[in-house]
């Protein structure tokens, strides 16, 4: 069992930069890939970002094409926490953004994903 609680949402002018944090409950955290999603009004949730694993023990970062080049993908197994750095935020961005674990390998896929935190709020106003 994994227990995911999302930060660092807010309200941010277009072009600026927010830093969101998930902090992650659990002795194994190290063992799951971890991903981003989002969900905007009215919309589906949709993959942003992914450390997945890349069967070396190693993880790679993964990110959905509207964000790559913006965003990075990171983490921190001795605080248990994974990050999202947004830069150049568009007011498309705007959404609930969402983490989640993965115990097996991460993809972009939501439904693969087993444990999810409760959302942080990111508005992008232009």
């Amino acid at each position: 069992q994994v227990q995911l609680v999302e930060s660092g949402g807010g309200l941010v002018q277009a072009g600026g930069p927010l830093r969101l944090s998930c902090a992650a409950s659990g002795r194994t955290f190290s063992s799951y890939a971890m991903g981003w999603f989002r969900q905007a009004p009215g919309k589906e949730r949709e993959f942003v970002a992914a450390l997945r694993w890349s069967g070396r023990n190693t993880y790679y970062a993964d990110y959905a094409d509207s964000v790559k080049g913006r965003f990075t993908i990171s983490r921190d197994n001795a605080k248990n926490t994974v990050y999202l750095q947004m830069n150049s935020l568009k007011p498309e961005d705007t959404a609930v953004y969402y983490c989640a674990a993965d115990p097996v390998v991460g993809t972009t896929t939501a439904d693969e994903y087993d444990y999810w935190g409760q959302g942080t709020q990111v508005t992008v106003s232009s």
